[in-house]
């Protein structure tokens, strides 16, 4: 392992809720033992940048209802494809080589869950963008 795959493990931070057995499929255990800690490690940036897609499209997200947001998240995370594909690469920049080659073999399936992960976080955050309106 080098030390760039050594920092990047050091930094990021510990889920205990995402636990890893052996009988879970190789998806679900890239997606607790890699995907979990780097989006939680990333979660500033995925904020700043979910601000800052709402602000190009002319923050209609400030007008929406509650619900509508949530969908608005939903629609920008799976269907803007240049969105999708710059939140994809904040994430896999964090990843060892390892997880790298890991990601690429089934990075269909791995993708899915990645943006989900992100959608649920963001949606999650959604009255931390609401607060930073306020201010």
């Amino acid at each position: 392992m080098d030390v760039r795959d050594e920092y990047l493990l050091q930094i990021r931070p510990e889920i205990p809720s995402a636990k890893v057995s052996e009988n879970m499929s190789a998806e679900e255990r890239f997606q607790n033992e890699t995907l979990r800690p780097v989006i939680k490690l990333q979660h500033h940036l995925l904020i700043e940048a979910f601000k800052n897609y709402i602000k190009k499209h002319k923050n209609v997200f400030f007008e929406l209802t509650i619900e509508r947001r949530f969908l608005y998240v939903d629609n920008a995370i799976h269907k803007d494809m240049k969105f999708r594909n710059s939140l994809k690469g904040m994430i896999i920049g964090q990843f060892t080589i390892n997880e790298y080659h890991n990601y690429i073999k089934n990075s269909s399936a791995l993708n899915k869950r990645m943006m989900n992960l992100v959608r649920d976080r963001i949606q999650n955050s959604i009255q931390l963008l609401e607060q930073d309106i306020v201010f």
